[in-house]
């Protein structure tokens, strides 16, 4: 003997039987908010107005889910190219203050940044390892050496950004490494003789807070870099680096390392004496 199915409305329990249970047994709610299912899966007279769709079946579960995807998919995408010229122009500006902090230019607005960037920095040149110029770069450049990477800096295009200061000539190069959790990088400020350090500046992706995160929240230790020597006198390696305060022995070219921060420390010596090597014959060159 067939039986009738009864949904109740408030928990969605379902009951089998010639009648509506007196009470749900699931939320105890009376028989009056039960209302009967038909075989083709159409509620009852109750609420006829939503008859031909059946909202507990699995193919309506799979419908639905699949035009909630597509719909954030696409919101999300027009979002995304909605927003990516506003965050190319931060990364732009952000990566510009961090070339001009090495340049020793810092805690300026973003307006400022702009306008310095485009007075100091005379070219954005591409050097490779023979110190030959691949491209020149232009004033104020964003084109040239301002869009490498690490990447291509492995493959062998250096950034190199001629700059002007005070009248004086700077080279700011970039470098990059590994620290204790992740990536570090930062830029190298030289003067014309090309080995006496003008500034520096480091950034990470995810030192420890107070530790090594220090190598760019703690703009001492940053500054500790100025007027060391790239190389030692009669030798073209890079001498440069940081060590533990017990063992730096030669101040002219070895900088203190950040307390409790060792491996990072080393990473930053590492990354100096790794990326500096590579622009070592245009460094020599005079």
């Amino acid at each position: 003997m067939a039986t009738k199915k009864f949904r109740c409305k408030v928990c969605g329990y379902i009951h089998e039987g010639d009648t509506a249970p007196e009470k749900c047994p699931i939320c105890q709610s009376p028989s009056s908010e039960f209302e009967e299912i038909t075989e083709s899966g159409e509620e009852n007279v109750h609420h006829a107005g939503k008859k031909g769709l059946n909202t507990n079946g699995n193919t309506y579960t799979i419908i639905y889910s699949s035009i909630i995807v597509v719909i954030v998919a696409f919101l999300m995408a027009f979002v995304f190219q909605a927003l990516k010229p506003a965050q190319d122009a931060n990364v732009a500006l952000d990566k510009k203050k961090q070339i001009l902090a090495a340049l020793n230019i810092r805690d300026i607005s973003d307006k400022q940044a702009a306008d310095e960037y485009v007075k100091d920095i005379t070219a954005d040149a591409i050097i490779d390892a023979a110190g030959k110029t691949v491209a020149k770069g232009s004033e104020g450049g964003e084109k040239s050496g301002f869009k490498l990477n690490s990447a291509d800096y492995k493959a062998g295009k250096l950034a190199l950004f001629v700059c002007k200061v005070n009248g004086e000539t700077k080279y700011v190069m970039p470098v990059y490494g590994m620290g204790l959790w992740g990536p570090i990088w930062g830029y190298i400020a030289v003067n014309a003789d090309k080995t006496t350090i003008f500034g520096a500046y480091f950034n990470h992706e995810s030192e420890t807070a107070g530790l090594g995160a220090e190598i760019k929240d703690n703009i001492a230790w940053q500054e500790q870099f100025k007027g060391k020597k790239i190389f030692k006198n009669g030798s073209d390696d890079v001498a440069l680096s940081v060590l533990k305060k017990s063992d730096v022995k030669d101040p002219t070219t070895q900088c203190d390392g950040v307390t409790g921060a060792t491996l990072t420390s080393n990473g930053v010596s590492a990354m100096l004496k790794d990326c500096l090597s590579k622009y070592k014959t245009f460094l020599n060159e005079k």
